[in-house]
């Protein structure tokens, strides 16, 4: 199966200078060439780009998307003054969701993220990271991974999932600790040994010694480490990540700057969410302080129903060049070719030859107004493994 791809503006998704106007040939999935001289074979499908941005699709690094129920009269909540961890304290936020999740069988869930990917697609993204975390017992959290999997094999692209063990606590349960690291973890490494483990290192979720122990296990079954961490307060997870060599730390809003620059320097991926600080409490990461020291940054949409209600990554981006202090250039590649680094996905991310062609054809002949426009979608057009949809 060939595609080609007539007049395109590309944005090759590394940070460098974008190819004005050029050609491609889409063949099995991949960009077979880029040529400004190429012409159509003989019978083969022409979409004409007409001077538009076509880059790369955006890759969602950070989603938590598979939940039931809504948090609506939590939302009311919050716009009379209340604040996310008042809310999570009293019962509700997190585990509100869990409740939910609970009472759902696998088969609502699987269709209830099959319905938000058909949205993140719509938008451009074309491979994304969906983690557990809203089941939080053995029985529950299985049932949202097995749904995780049934829900990616009806999707063009690529889901990742995570194995968010460590959400929230459960007030019930004085040894749920314990239980998830000696039950559950077990569990999932049976049936998912290569997943990534997660946790929420935060006041009224996991504490800095809980994630401590559960990663500490998670690493020596060979799991990938992540964490939640800073949204709130700086609690000591930069140590902590140093200590064990995780992968990513997720949110940053309350990391201080010596903190950004000891993870960029270390490897460690920063993930920043700006939609949450737009939604909670307008609070953001410092992009600007951690890439200047050499961080690998990545911009994810943190899609869930409390705290970030968007799949966006055009609104991520948008916020990311006014809140974040960085550049259109560098977000862009922190929302295709960096997350793809840090989800595994090495061979997306990038308009070049050999890569998957999964590619957004924006609406737009200037990829300037990703980060000027507010709202709306600017995809005109997702090709996802070749194939035009």
């Amino acid at each position: 199966m060939t595609l080609f791809i007539h007049g395109a503006r590309v944005v090759i998704g590394d940070g460098s200078a974008t190819i004005p106007r050029t050609n491609l040939r889409l063949r099995d999935a991949r960009i077979a060439a880029i040529d400004a001289e190429l012409v159509p074979e003989p019978g083969e499908p022409v979409l004409e780009a007409a001077g538009r941005v076509l880059m790369p699709g955006f890759v969602d690094a950070h989603t938590h998307a598979l939940w039931a129920g809504d948090r609506l009269d939590e939302f009311e909540q919050k716009l009379r003054g209340k604040s996310y961890l008042d809310i999570l304290r009293a019962g509700g936020g997190i585990w509100s969701t869990v409740r939910s999740v609970r009472a759902a069988s696998q088969a609502e869930l699987s269709l209830l993220l099959g319905e938000r990917l058909e949205r993140l697609l719509r938008e451009g993204t074309t491979s994304v990271e969906v983690k557990s975390g809203y089941g939080l017992s053995l029985e529950h959290e299985l049932k949202m991974l097995r749904a995780i999997s049934e829900a990616a094999r009806g999707f063009p692209g690529s889901v990742v999932p995570t194995a968010l063990l460590g959400h929230a606590l459960d007030p019930e349960d004085p040894d749920f600790v314990r239980r998830t690291i000696d039950e559950t973890l077990p569990a999932v490494h049976r049936e998912l040994p290569l997943v990534a483990v997660d946790a929420y290192c935060e006041q009224a979720a996991w504490s800095l010694e809980d994630c401590r122990q559960l990663l500490t296990a998670a690493a020596r079954l060979g799991h990938p480490l992540r964490l939640h961490a800073d949204q709130f307060h700086s609690l000591g997870a930069v140590e902590l990540a140093l200590e064990l060599g995780l992968r990513s730390l997720d949110h940053l809003e309350a990391t201080p700057p010596e903190g950004l620059i000891r993870l960029a320097q270390a490897g460690v991926f920063g993930v920043m969410l700006p939609a949450s600080g737009f939604h909670v409490d307008g609070r953001y990461a410092n992009g600007r302080a951690f890439l200047d020291a050499g961080g690998k940054l990545v911009l994810a949409s943190n899609c869930n129903p409390g705290s970030s209600p968007t799949s966006s990554m055009p609104f991520v981006i948008a916020l990311s060049v006014r809140k974040l202090g960085i550049t259109l250039p560098e977000a862009i590649v922190a929302t295709t070719s960096r997350p793809a680094q840090l989800l595994g996905l090495s061979d997306r991310g990038l308009v070049r030859v050999g890569m998957r062609a999964d590619l957004a054809l924006l609406h737009h002949k200037d990829e300037r107004l990703l980060g000027y426009e507010l709202g709306g979608n600017p995809v005109a057009a997702v090709i996802c493994g070749g194939l035009l949809l």
